[in-house]
């Protein structure tokens, strides 16, 4: 890579939120908080499915797989973030830089896919109960879960490799808390007309064809809830559904929000602020939307801490 020169660059700026050292122990505190409350929520949820075998159900195998890749997806970013605020600085390596822009995209797209799987696993549910268990049997879901991972890392993998093709000139600070892969191929100094078509390929792609899958499997769910006899029939189906679509707008709608933010602002600490909410706030709010209305996982979890008897 080089620096207009060809001199081979080693470290790029990250420019986080703001510059005054005062709001320095506020920021870190807060995204600390955050984090720990990130980490252990998604853990819990993950030792409540993999500790009770009443949870070793296919909704709750791929529900533990979405804990594990948002405990991954934030320690991404955060730890780094944290890091430099403690040692007051705003370096990150080139390899460094690469290597989150890899595995921010590898777990943002697996997040994507993992809710396309959960939509497609709630139609099955709801729509063909009596072949539930013979359609989503372990093979799928182990095999849905695979090639949810090896198109995510082919992906994450192809946007690395572009990056390494770019040289970069002496303006290396990136307006954001991470290297975000848009930001960084805004900094090259060669063409990177090949690297836009593909990220936006990647975000058309791995980004709207999960979510019109999410609303071609909702759309029949709807379909099917409608066409049930008895109200409570209705209620129950759909309140399975609740905590899926829940999440399903809390990801597309933080996304939604900082993508319309940046175009809107054209300011990047607003897009980076914006950011905030799909990177750090939905993984946190995930185990929350998805055990407040869940008596299995809460069950699950007294028992595990011996607050509850054990059911036979």
């Amino acid at each position: 890579m080089g620096q207009g020169n060809d001199t081979p660059i080693s470290e790029f700026l990250l420019l986080g939120f703001s510059e005054e050292p005062a709001l320095q122990p506020l920021i870190s505190g807060l995204f600390l908080s955050m984090y720990l409350i990130t980490v252990l929520g998604n853990l819990l949820i993950i030792l409540a499915v993999s500790s009770d075998s009443h949870l070793h159900t296919p909704m709750y195998f791929f529900l533990s797989n979405l804990s594990l890749v948002d405990v991954c997806f934030t320690s991404t970013t955060i730890p780094k973030m944290l890091v430099n605020i403690l040692k007051q600085s705003k370096i990150i390596t080139y390899k460094g830089c690469i290597t989150q822009i890899y595995f921010f995209i590898l777990f943002v797209m697996l997040d994507d896919i993992l809710l396309t799987i959960m939509a497609y696993d709630r139609y099955v549910a709801i729509c063909h109960p009596l072949h539930y268990m013979v359609i989503m049997k372990p093979q799928l879901c182990g095999l849905l879960v695979l090639v949810s991972w090896i198109m995510s890392a082919l992906n994450s993998f192809l946007q690395g490799t572009m990056v390494l093709q770019l040289s970069f000139c002496t303006d290396l600070e990136i307006p954001h808390f991470f290297c975000e892969l848009k930001q960084v191929v805004q900094l090259a100094c060669s063409d990177t007309f090949l690297n836009n078509m593909v990220m936006y390929f990647g975000v058309v792609l791995l980004g709207a064809g999960p979510l019109t899958g999410i609303i071609y499997s909702y759309s029949k769910i709807v379909s099917c809830i409608h066409r049930m006899p008895s109200a409570q029939g209705k209620y129950k189906a759909f309140s399975t559904c609740a905590s899926h679509l829940s999440v399903v707008f809390l990801f597309y709608g933080t996304i939604s929000g900082e993508y319309l933010s940046s175009a809107v602002t054209h300011s990047s600490h607003s897009s980076a602020a914006a950011s905030v909410m799909y990177t750090v706030v939905t993984p946190m709010l995930n185990p929350f939307i998805y055990s407040l209305r869940n008596k299995d996982i809460k069950r699950a979890l007294q028992r595990f801490f011996g607050m509850a008897d054990p059911e036979p």
